[in-house]
């Protein structure tokens, strides 16, 4: 069975909801489900439409959205949000939307010192708005990336700087909603004029689950989507990326090789007790792994190389965690293939009291037994014994156990496997 699809989204140029629409309608979503769910939030209101176009001499597809009834210049956001609940749409689209339209009221609510229900949303709130919004979710749930262990990406946002008139007059680039969206998202100017509208934020930093760099994937699909102005020098486009995540490579010997990323930095500066901590933190982030490697650096100073085990996922909030709980000034990152032996715990009976013992296995047959240590130190503590002499039978009953390399693997148990030794 193939993995959920993963999609990457490039907003290096910008990010606007027709632009977002439009990448996503050239990957291969439907218009026609587009338009239904559309339809179903606004029924007869909005016409969409799609054209090719090119800019700065790239081939991209640009959305139309017109309205074809009366709109109103605003709309309180609980009249949107009772637009999106009564409507018979698809659970996931609606949650999606949900999500947008919740970010963004959010968003202006911080920026005008309002309470969140009596926020009344401006541009966003108009039918063309609404469509982008629905649109776009509508579109990733046709793509298949709405749907559960499916993964959205997104690069570096492009900004934008300058002014722009809105309908609360003249207003900086990026405009202050959007900069309340992107909080905690990579973002850089890009260009001098506005490149990242509010919908377009709210879009791109609710649906994406991270922030990051094209993940390794194998491509199915690729979807360009045009902005409304052309310039020579940068195409004025959203990329859409799609395709299956790359988890494993088998190396020639058949062994499965899991992805993931070490993240190293290397502190000659850094007070040793923190150490410790450091790895704690890193460890309880979700990192597999973090350890410390003594070095001998530049002028011949001491210092220590730290390095993380993650997974891609969390390499970002990894990376976060070096920057903040060292002196470091930069981190590097690297891909790398794990192998892991499958793991299964056990409790054995020894004459002292229970011990839990991991067992590590490979195509069904043990491989090691191991004993826990800190389950192996409580016992030894409580009982008085020194422990190496629990340990040691912690090892004999595990072997009488049957526990031993070449025997099927057993089932997880808290005590099971019984023996006394």
């Amino acid at each position: 069975m193939p993995d959920a699809p993963l999609l990457w989204l490039d907003v290096s140029a910008g990010a606007a909801g027709d632009m977002l629409l439009a990448a996503l309608l050239d990957a291969g979503a439907p218009l026609d489900a587009v338009r239904a769910a559309v339809d179903a939030v606004v029924p007869g209101a909005v016409r969409i439409g799609r054209r090719d176009v090119t800019r700065a001499g790239l081939r991209a597809t640009a959305v139309t959205v017109e309205p074809v009834t009366a709109d109103q210049p605003q709309r309180p956001w609980a009249d949107v949000r009772g637009l999106l609940l009564a409507a018979p749409l698809d659970g996931s689209v609606r949650t999606a939307a949900l999500a947008a339209y919740g970010a963004l009221a959010r968003a202006e609510a911080r920026v005008h010192g309002i309470p969140e229900g009596d926020v009344h949303l401006h541009e966003v709130g108009a039918l063309d708005a609404i469509a982008d919004v629905v649109g776009v979710c509508a579109a990733l749930r046709a793509l298949g990336v709405l749907d559960g262990g499916a993964r959205v990406v997104a690069g570096e946002l492009a900004v934008g700087s300058g002014s722009v008139r809105t309908a609360h007059g003249v207003l900086p680039v990026p405009v202050p909603a959007v900069l309340e969206l992107c909080r905690g998202w990579t973002v850089t100017s890009g260009g001098d004029r506005e490149l990242a509208t509010p919908t377009g934020a709210a879009l791109v930093t609710t649906l994406a689950g991270s922030c990051g760099p094209l993940p390794p994937m194998v491509v199915t699909a690729v979807g360009v989507g045009a902005g409304s102005w052309d310039r020579p020098d940068r195409a004025n486009v959203v990329r859409a990326v799609l395709g299956q995540p790359v988890r494993s490579a088998a190396p020639p010997t058949g062994e499965r090789l899991d992805l993931m990323v070490l993240v190293e930095t290397t502190v000659d500066d850094l007070d040793p007790r923190l150490w410790p901590t450091v790895l704690d933190d890193l460890l309880a982030a979700g990192a597999a792994d973090a350890w410390l490697t003594p070095a001998l650096m530049k002028k011949g100073r001491p210092g220590h190389v730290l390095s993380a085990l993650a997974t891609e996922e969390l390499a970002p909030t990894i990376r976060r965690l070096v920057l903040d709980r060292t002196s470091t000034l930069g981190v590097r990152q690297l891909t790398v293939g794990r192998e892991v032996l499958d793991r299964t715990w056990v409790t054995v009976e020894t004459a002292h009291g229970p011990v839990e013992v991991k067992v590590a296995s490979r195509a069904g047959a043990v491989v090691h037994t191991t004993v826990e240590f800190d389950a192996a130190a409580r016992l030894a503590a409580s009982s008085g014994l020194p422990v190496r002499e629990v340990l040691d039978a912690a090892m004999a009953a595990a072997a009488v156990a049957g526990l031993l390399p070449g025997t099927p693997t057993p089932e997880p148990s808290r005590g099971k496997a019984k023996t006394t030794g």
